[in-house]
């Protein structure tokens, strides 16, 4: 199975979820790390859709000003934007596999998509 987590290095749940991942015999594995290339605006509206969850509810808001510009509030159009232009407003965990795609909070979820 092929899977793709954009990942942080510096974030516990991240290395929680890479771990799980690089565990398995199973999977071909490529790892993102988003705050270096971060992935396009379609790419992150892909990815939300096929979680099922709005943008907004992918939007990092512990360590970044997104309530302070209102985004915790904004449509989609608009937090999809800002999140491409400052990736570190994208909240980690994302992995994608054929099953489909979880934002790994807690990295426990990711079992749903193995």
């Amino acid at each position: 199975m092929k899977a793709t987590i954009w990942h942080n290095p510096g974030c516990s749940k991240s290395r929680a979820a890479l771990e799980t991942l690089q565990g398995r015999d199973d999977i071909d594995l490529t790892v993102v790390q988003y705050l270096k290339h971060p992935p396009s605006r379609e790419k992150l509206a892909q990815l939300y859709m096929t979680a099922g969850i709005a943008p907004r509810e992918g939007l990092r808001t512990q360590g970044t000003d997104a309530k302070e510009r209102g985004l915790t509030e904004a449509d989609d159009d608009t937090v999809l934007d800002a999140m491409t232009t400052d990736p570190k407003l994208i909240e980690r965990p994302l992995v994608e596999t054929e099953k489909g795609v979880r934002l790994c909070r807690p990295p426990e979820v990711i079992g749903e998509i193995l």
